[in-house]
């Protein structure tokens, strides 16, 4: 797929990368079928845990345990008004770019909030209401379950268009506001849904921007600024070029991958685990297993 002189896109190739490095690790040899989990009507809670042990009967590898986090997604159609909630895995979060104010910066709280608001499906991604026995545009909301360690947020950069110029061809054009994101604590707590660890709070620290310079995806460079882990140090790379930089440096109209670590504490599965230790296995009705006493051998 990227071995070719093209230009490609370097969330895709991000996303490309990640899952192939997953399965090549996967600890799940022997993958069984999974039906998809309908969690509406059911706790939030017992419905994560239990979308996510069905997750871990396919996926278990290092990329699992420290890379992804879930969401909740919720579904409503607009005509009957029926519903539907499930628990989804996500190793990336793509955030709507929103119109600056006043010209000036794009603070990346806007496109945090606008991600929480929703939107409304288009007819490219309309969903099927089993009521209506139709495709819908339904109104869809994503919310943030939990976020593991390391966290990769997405700035949607790229708006297909069609371009006069080059025979009608759909481009991907780029937006090149630029957002203002930050450097050394983002906070998510306030868009995170799930019980939150004290003493591993969804606070972040960045440590890598992908930069894309040009003016559309199918054109243009990348570059990336780096922190390096052991001196703290910032490095810009530019193919074989290194130099000394800042991470401020990289808040530009180019920043399109921003990398974040968890600042305090470590999760294994976003929390999941401990989540799961707690909790004894529920039906996917939502009811307990009881295990009854085992009893005294009577002498």
């Amino acid at each position: 797929q990227f071995n070719n002189n093209f230009q490609h896109d370097s969330q895709e190739f991000c996303q490309f990368l990640m899952d192939g490095l997953h399965e090549d690790l996967n600890r799940v040899k022997n993958k069984p079928y999974v039906e998809q989990f309908e969690a509406y009507g059911m706790e939030d809670r017992l419905a994560a845990e239990e979308s996510w042990r069905n997750h871990l009967k396919r996926h278990d590898s290092i990329f699992v345990d420290y890379t992804q986090g879930m969401h909740r997604s919720h579904l409503t159609c607009p005509g009957c008004g029926r519903e539907s909630v499930k628990f989804d895995v996500y190793s990336s979060i793509s955030l709507p770019l929103v119109p600056p104010k006043s010209g000036s910066t794009i603070p990346l709280k806007d496109c945090l909030d606008q991600f929480a608001a929703g939107e409304q499906l288009d007819e490219h991604n309309a969903w099927y209401c089993s009521n209506c026995k139709s495709h819908v545009c339904a109104l869809k909301l994503i919310t943030l379950w939990n976020t593991p360690d390391v966290l990769v947020l997405h700035l949607k950069r790229f708006t297909f268009e069609k371009c006069p110029d080059v025979d009608g061809r759909i481009l991907r054009r780029k937006i090149e506001d630029t957002v203002n994101f930050p450097i050394d604590r983002l906070d998510l707590t306030e868009y995170v849904l799930g019980p939150i660890d004290p003493n591993a709070p969804p606070i972040y620290k960045l440590f890598g921007v992908s930069e894309h310079s040009g003016t559309t995806a199918n054109t243009g460079h990348y570059t990336a600024t780096v922190r390096n882990s052991e001196d703290g140090n910032w490095y810009r790379y530019n193919d074989s070029n290194v130099g000394f930089t800042s991470g401020d440096a990289a808040i530009t109209g180019g920043a399109y991958l921003l990398f974040y670590q968890r600042i305090k504490g470590s999760l294994r599965w976003a929390g999941m685990e401990k989540e799961l230790n707690g909790t004894p296995n529920v039906d996917e009705d939502g009811f307990q297993a009881v295990v009854g006493k085992k009893k005294k051998n009577r002498r």
